[in-house]
């Protein structure tokens, strides 16, 4: 199991790796100051004072992540270790949302309810800009949402769909 900071630092190598095509020093210090980590450690501030039963102050730090920061991270959203929002501005995901790791989200995507039912994502899955993932739907491992497609059906692995709604363009290998 990731410690806070062993997820952090995950993050911001898998950012750094996203962003600049490496994870060395220099790269994750650049991927530290790009748009969308404040909103990555914040969540996962938020993320620890609720695995140590510190209700107020997760509720601090996501109040802080919304009305500061622009990004809605429900309170139980859990994602894996490589979590990187590229972009966090407009970023909504609902508390009951389940990721794997290296899970890359872009601006304005949400990730949402219906029904009482939440998506649950895969490793390796990119979601871009705009994208909407919505009710009790699965994103398989290393299935990309392109911009501004509207996931309802499940998404088979190792598949890019676009559209409104969603539809698979072309498996990958």
């Amino acid at each position: 199991m990731f410690t806070t900071l062993g997820l952090l630092k995950e993050d911001f190598a898998q950012k750094a790796q996203w962003c600049y095509g490496k994870d060395d020093l220099r790269s994750v210090a650049k991927a530290l100051a790009s748009d969308g980590s404040a909103s990555m450690v914040v969540y996962r501030a938020m993320q620890a004072a609720r695995r140590h039963r510190v209700p107020a102050l997760e509720m601090v730090f996501n109040k802080v992540n919304s009305a500061v920061l622009g990004c809605v991270i429900g309170r139980g959203a859990e994602f894996g270790p490589g979590f990187v929002l590229i972009h966090s501005n407009g970023v909504v995901i609902n508390g009951s949302v389940r990721g794997g790791s290296r899970v890359f989200v872009e601006h304005q995507v949400t990730i949402g309810a219906e029904r009482q039912q939440s998506p649950t994502l895969g490793d390796d899955v990119f979601l871009g800009a705009g994208a909407k993932v919505v009710g009790g739907v699965h994103i398989g491992t290393g299935a990309k949402v392109g911009a501004n497609a509207v996931v309802v059906r499940d998404v088979d692995p190792n598949t890019t769909v676009v559209g409104v709604p969603a539809r698979a363009v072309n498996p990958r290998d």
